[in-house]
């Protein structure tokens, strides 16, 4: 026990310090996307997520891994997906991003904490009656990962996928820019389907060039460098490498069960007798008795590392909501909540967890938290549109 916690404490030191420097937020890499198509942040997300995925698979081939975090499909994961997708627009950071940003002293984030509670609280009182109307009429099949149902070596199909996402980003990217060059020059020839990721990935050769250039020069003088923001596949390396840690020695990393964890916890604290309803005592604690557990500790320890990030960088400050931001963190938190169980997961959990494990249930929870992410955002900038 003594070494999980050491554990939980290194992995969330360093994924907290990871998410603060790389401004490392899930609404960021969709919603910029969308209103913007700056893909800035979403390089790192898909970073993160590939490299986690080979890691994970090679782990899970050779034995080194203490289990995935699989729900059964169906559309609980749209439906509570879109309505977490929706509540992190909202709020204006993902689950993680709310930690780190709680971290780096916005009170208004802890807000968002404290209603993320209460929708934790709203769903454990429903769930009964939920269990029984939502999940058994909208769960179709049981939890799997396509790394314990495929005949193809784990880390082998880790790479494969990783292979054919690069190729297709390629293919989207040789097309964005073969349509830019297009429009500014009449006499280039239109790309070719052969030509299209050719032209994407000589775009990502030249900027994973103009990276490592970066970090080389980063390492001439690492402590000015460790002052400065993170490139965010910087901070995706970094995370996965925890991931990893944490797969090998505990489990995937979520962020929202052990929130709602917490939430139990700290009731019980209060008095209430949490371990009687059925979600936190029979699901969340799976009859173990109301206590901390490790994955309770590493996202503590999460906050800590991203507020001595911060203090570090000088980006640490109490900083006081504008009152007209505070229904953002009303709604949106409790909207994050709620939505986490009723998917169940959120971004952390199905996009970077579920996804690099190959869970069915992710794939579909990722199409509705970036379905909600969508929707909100163009509600949000509905009066100056959307790049996309």
């Amino acid at each position: 026990m003594v070494s999980q916690l050491l554990v939980a404490a290194v992995v969330g030191l360093g994924i907290g310090a990871c998410l603060q420097k790389g401004r490392f937020c899930f609404v960021n890499a969709f919603r910029d996307l969308f209103a913007y198509k700056d893909t800035r942040v979403t390089k790192g997300v898909i970073a993160a997520v590939l490299v986690t995925m080979v890691f994970w698979g090679t782990a899970y081939q050779f034995g080194y891994f203490q289990g995935f975090w699989t729900p059964g499909w169906g559309l609980t994961g749209l439906v509570g997906g879109f309505v977490f997708g929706i509540g992190m627009t909202y709020a204006g950071a993902c689950a993680s991003g709310t930690l780190y940003r709680a971290g780096e002293g916005y009170v208004q984030y802890w807000l968002t904490l404290l209603f993320m509670g209460v929708g934790y609280v709203a769903f454990v009182v429903a769930f009964p009656t939920l269990q029984s109307t939502y999940f058994a009429s909208l769960t179709f099949g049981e939890g799997v990962s396509l790394f314990e149902i495929s005949p193809v070596p784990a880390g082998l199909l880790a790479i494969g996928v990783a292979v054919v996402a690069t190729l297709v980003y390629a293919t989207v990217l040789g097309r964005q820019y073969s349509g830019n060059e297009r429009a500014t020059a009449a006499s280039a020839r239109p790309a070719t389907i052969v030509g299209t990721p050719i032209v994407g990935l000589q775009r990502l050769a030249a900027g994973t060039r103009a990276y490592f250039a970066g970090v080389r020069q980063a390492w001439a003088n690492p402590v000015a460098a460790s002052k400065r923001p993170w490139d965010p596949r910087s901070a995706a390396l970094g995370i996965s490498v925890f991931a990893l840690i944490w797969f090998t020695t505990v489990s995937i990393v979520g962020v929202t069960g052990p929130e709602a964890r917490w939430s139990g916890y700290v009731l019980s604290l209060a008095g209430v007798d949490a371990g009687s309803f059925t979600y936190w005592g029979s699901v969340l604690f799976r009859g173990a008795g109301v206590g901390v557990t490790v994955d309770m500790v590493m996202i503590a320890f999460l906050v800590l590392g991203s507020a001595l990030a911060a203090y570090w960088s000088g980006d640490f400050s109490l900083r006081m909501p504008r009152k007209r931001r505070l229904p953002n963190a009303v709604l949106g938190g409790f909207a994050m909540g709620a939505g986490s169980r009723l998917a169940p997961g959120c971004n952390i959990g199905n996009i970077y967890s579920g996804l690099a494990e190959l869970s069915v249930h992710s794939f579909i929870a990722t199409v509705g938290i970036v379905a909600g992410v969508y929707v909100m955002t163009h509600w949000i900038y509905r009066e100056v549109g959307c790049a996309i």
